[in-house]
């Protein structure tokens, strides 16, 4: 057995598409826990900032979304990155949408 026998080698590369929409995701998702967090600290007081924050990071995770569902259709690639960036951009997108609608229905 030679050392080559260990290794595959392949013209396989991660898409920057791919890559961009799990950044995406992993920012949305720190705004999301920023904004939470600090709204528990100021005593359930939500400020303008925080609600903003909230509303970029469901407008990244949709960019995230697309970015990764064209990172997907590529050949010849990894599809780790799009579709770790697809699930949490989508995971994202239902989390602010059940928090939005519960808001509605709280009043």
């Amino acid at each position: 057995m030679s050392l080559l026998d260990k290794y595959k080698f392949s013209n396989k590369t991660h898409p920057l598409l791919g890559i961009m929409s799990f950044l995406l995701g992993v920012i949305s998702v720190g705004a999301f826990v920023a904004a939470i967090t600090l709204s528990v600290r100021a005593g359930g007081e939500v400020a303008v900032q925080y609600v903003l924050a909230v509303i970029l990071g469901a407008v990244m995770s949709v960019a995230g979304v697309v970015l990764g569902i064209i990172a997907r259709r590529k050949r010849e690639c990894y599809y780790l990155f799009p579709n770790m960036g697809i699930a949490l951009n989508g995971l994202m997108i239902v989390i602010i949408w059940v928090m939005i609608t519960e808001g509605i229905i709280a009043g």
